[in-house]
């Protein structure tokens, strides 16, 4: 049965649509009001708070930490200072991804992993023989997502020491009402955003905190819904939804290497010391890739063309599909799209999708299978550069 995260007694008060997520076994909201384009509006325009407690957080200290944390993650650990912050995945023997998340170095020889789903037993595996201690502390963190262009002002305003001095990807300790709370300029929405790391016992009062503050910059409790959105425009991909775990594979098609899934670029096959999957990986630099993950826009006038064929006005998905969808070209099955939306921000209709390797050019037409009036049809569909959206703001 789920439970509610520390923050659930501001949120079940605010969420009046009574629309929850089971997210590993904490109440997550989907959205707090009737619809959630406010909520999506609040991360594109001013300040949205998301509750992302429920992701498992896991502290590694002691003199062989960073040894562990290079043999599980692809990036090198060597070039990786205090007070930053990587985005990485972690795969098996076979270079298929697990997960993917971020790390944190906290201190020489102290990191926090935060990952999507249970870790636990794999840091245990591969840290036989070193010298350290790995502590899972996801129930007693709670973790608050800090998202849009109004973000950085707002924290400025409730913590003594500000965040001006935080660069992207970097993370440090602030004070709050004498509460250290681990600051990461990091985030889920591609915006300027950062994440707060917060004792369990302090939540609510960090909570008022920017809620009172954040008044006159637009501050909104921000359910997945909107997220979901957002994280498509960014070209972020979602474990479950945009690639199997490798672990939870039934077959061994449904599983991805950091190259299918546009993760190469964190790929570091030069690093010194040896990492799992590292091989298998080098063979693959070598061989190519069959798949590739790839953006894709719908375009509208085709689309509209399918629907007034069947005397229908155009559908639009008013929140993220999560379905795979078979993509086309020329009659022949060559790939899934995975996610997508109808970007407000855009006005455009986008997905993610999986492709074969000879079909993923920029340019290249396709087709996404949709259905108008319970009938299949195939409405078309381009490969275009992925983030679909990316303000510089982000960075900055």
């Amino acid at each position: 049965m789920a439970t509610g995260t520390p923050f659930f007694p501001r949120t079940f008060e605010l969420n009046k649509s009574l629309s929850w997520k089971d997210w590993s076994g904490f109440f997550a909201a989907n959205r707090y009001q009737d619809f959630h384009q406010p909520e999506y509006a609040a991360i594109r325009n001013g300040a949205a708070l998301i509750d992302v407690s429920p992701l498992y957080k896991y502290h590694l200290q002691g003199a062989d930490a960073a040894a562990l944390v290079d043999r599980l993650v692809t990036r090198s650990v060597r070039r990786f200072k205090v007070g930053q912050v990587i985005y990485t995945p972690w795969c098996d023997e076979a270079g298929k991804v697990l997960q993917e998340g971020t790390v944190m170095r906290l201190d020489e020889d102290h990191f926090q992993i935060n990952a999507a789903e249970p870790a636990i037993r794999w840091l245990a595996l591969n840290a036989t023989g070193l010298n350290l201690n790995i502590e899972d502390r996801s129930t007693e963190t709670a973790a608050l997502a800090v998202q849009g262009p109004r973000s950085r002002t707002l924290l400025n305003e409730v913590f003594d020491d500000g965040v001006d001095d935080l660069g992207f990807f970097d993370v440090k300790v602030c004070k709050i009402s004498g509460v250290s709370v681990v600051v990461s300029r990091t985030g889920y929405t591609g915006d300027l955003g950062y994440e707060l790391w917060i004792p369990a016992a302090a939540t609510l009062d960090v909570w008022d905190r920017l809620m009172s503050a954040g008044q006159g910059h637009g501050v909104t409790p921000c359910g997945l819904l909107a997220l979901d959105i957002a994280r498509i425009e960014a070209g972020f991909i979602l474990i479950d939804v945009d690639y199997v775990p490798a672990d939870q594979a039934r077959i061994p098609s449904q599983k991805s290497s950091p190259y299918e899934l546009g993760l190469g670029w964190a790929v570091k096959l030069n690093k010194k010391t040896h990492f799992v999957g590292r091989d298998a990986l080098a063979r693959e630099k070598t061989a190519g890739s069959d798949w590739q993950l790839v953006g894709l826009e719908i375009p509208w006038e085709p689309l509209e063309d399918l629907y007034m064929e069947a005397g229908l006005m155009p559908e639009l998905p008013t929140t993220a599909w999560r379905d795979a969808i078979p993509v086309y070209c020329d009659g022949l099955q060559v790939g899934r799209a995975t996610s997508g939306c109808w970007s407000t921000t855009l006005k455009k209709y986008l997905a993610l999708a999986s492709v074969k390797t000879p079909y993923t050019g920029i340019g290249t037409e396709l087709q996404m299978e949709i259905t108008v009036d319970y009938a299949r049809r195939q409405a078309p569909a381009r490969v275009v550069e992925l983030p679909f959206y990316r303000p510089s703001r982000m960075r900055e």
